[in-house]
């Protein structure tokens, strides 16, 4: 299948929009995310029952040739059959009418990538954490989507309503006169349309082919150094010399007292259990839609105050330095995972990096192992040891006293400028250069820690190192020389 490429001059992008759907609107869009969630789950059990069925077969003893034959995951495959089955089974033939193909083709689409995942995190082909068996999907916990990439999906003249194939003209939460204004003069298509519950308010999703045009930066020439951290969110050294910061406003933990009166609250009324099959009573349905509530505005918050950050800073500078934080490493440390949960680091390289080549401009991301925070920003000595106990960076060679934050922010925007000299353009669109090929001696990551509750020994990963004294092969070389002296 060919890859879709747009017209010479035209970038694929996304704009999002919230719906403000009335009561028929809002029970069509929820049918067609019951009928992708179904749909999913019929293709799990289509090509795991064949699994289960030759593993009971081979229990038996029957032979590999004889055994029944594998069921293809393909979405053209799986299609074929759910068309074929859709008509006589009990669960899909009295309504799968009432709605759109594209509900359904959702489905089948997502259980197919979900196999696909799977099988190459299997084989070791795909990158990441281990893929698992794709499960079935909760009616009560599965987010509820359905993607139209076919019939009529338009803006209306007015640009406060949008048509959707079978769900019909849809009121909008906000005015796109200026989307439609772009369709009429033919700087944009629109390519499909994704409708999903988020947060207890239904959006839709325009992917479209638009003539996008760069707007110049303000400051093309200038570089800023970004230093996430807890405290302060952003810590901003710009190549003039001038510190900024970006405060955190830590909305997580001022909602911390009304989510634990939501909570007490749902923990007191009898909730499901799966195990005994009790439903949940409406008493427990209406306080944990109020907990839900206070969740759904915290994350509100937080992504407004990264958005305007972001902007702002892809809208001023031509360079923008971050660093290759790992920010699942640091969400493990028990002390500090809620709030550096609440900053959402990843979430502000991602906004970054689609928001620097939208404008055309650079964004450098240094190594994970650059010692921003230990490097002296005026002589460029490196201390050995930092911790996060000191806030304040002394340097030992030349006097500097330094916060510590601000001297990581100093060093980012000097790489900016070594960056430059290595690469001999300053051209703004540059990406980061490509990553360094690790040495044949010497971790490019640091080695396995010792395992909990379990006493480390000389000679095994996690254990103490041996003194440089013992050699090589600490070990070996100790029983030889034991075996000498003996001699």
């Amino acid at each position: 299948m060919k890859k879709f490429k747009p017209q010479p001059g035209f970038t694929v992008l996304a704009h999002k929009l919230a719906l403000d759907p009335n009561a028929t609107a809002n029970g069509h869009l929820h049918s067609h995310g019951g009928a992708a969630r179904a749909a999913y789950n019929w293709a799990v059990a289509y090509v795991t029952a064949v699994w289960c069925q030759r593993k009971a077969e081979q229990s038996y003893g029957i032979p590999e040739d004889e055994l029944t034959e594998w069921r293809s995951w393909t979405l053209p495959s799986l299609r074929k059959a759910f068309n074929e089955d859709k008509r006589t089974n009990p669960r899909f033939a009295g309504w799968w009418e009432e709605n759109s193909k594209e509900a359904y083709n959702t489905g089948l689409a997502n259980a197919s990538a979900a196999f696909d995942n799977y099988a190459k995190s299997k084989s070791g082909k795909r990158n990441g954490r281990k893929m698992g068996i794709p499960r079935f999907k909760s009616k009560r916990k599965a987010r509820l989507t359905c993607r139209f990439t076919t019939g009529t999906i338009r803006i209306e003249p007015d640009g406060r309503h949008i048509t959707l194939p079978r769900i019909g003209t849809v009121r909008l939460h906000e005015d796109a006169s200026h989307l439609r204004a772009l369709a009429d003069a033919g700087n944009m298509r629109i390519l499909s349309a994704t409708a999903r519950l988020n947060r207890g308010r239904w959006f839709v999703s325009l992917q479209v082919e638009e003539n996008h045009e760069l707007v110049k930066v303000a400051r093309p020439d200038a570089a800023v150094g970004v230093d996430l951290g807890i405290k302060t969110l952003a810590v901003l050294a710009n190549s003039d010399g001038v510190l900024g910061a970006e405060p955190n406003p830590r909305h997580l933990d001022r909602a911390q007292k009304q989510l634990r009166r939501a909570s007490r609250a749902v923990s007191r009324r009898r909730g499901p259990d799966r195990r005994t099959g009790q439903q949940a009573s409406k008493r427990w349905e209406k306080a944990s839609q109020a907990r839900n509530k206070i969740h759904h505005r915290v994350a509100n918050l937080r992504e407004d105050t990264l958005h305007q950050m972001t902007t702002r800073l892809a809208c001023e500078y031509g360079t923008i330095v971050i660093e290759n934080l790992n920010v699942a490493g640091m969400g493990r440390n028990r002390r500090l995972s809620r709030r550096v949960a609440d900053a959402a680091f990843g979430e502000i390289r991602r906004q970054l990096t689609y928001k620097t080549r939208r404008r055309g401009t650079r964004l450098i991301v240094a190594d994970r192992w650059y010692p921003s925070s230990k490097t002296c920003s005026r002589c460029g000595a490196v201390k050995t040891k930092l911790p996060l106990s000191m806030r304040n960076f002394e340097c030992d060679n030349c006097g500097l006293v330094l916060d510590r934050d601000a001297n990581a922010g100093h060093n980012l925007v000097a790489l900016a400028a070594r960056r430059t000299r290595m690469t001999g353009t300053g051209v703004a669109g540059d990406l980061d250069l490509a990553k360094a090929k690790s040495k044949p001696r010497g971790a490019d990551r640091k080695t396995r820690t010792t395992r909990p509750r379990r006493k480390a020994r000389t000679g095994r990963a996690g254990g103490t190192i041996p003194s440089p004294r013992a050699g090589k092969e600490t070990g070996d070389r100790q029983q030889e020389t034991s075996a000498q002296l003996t001699l």
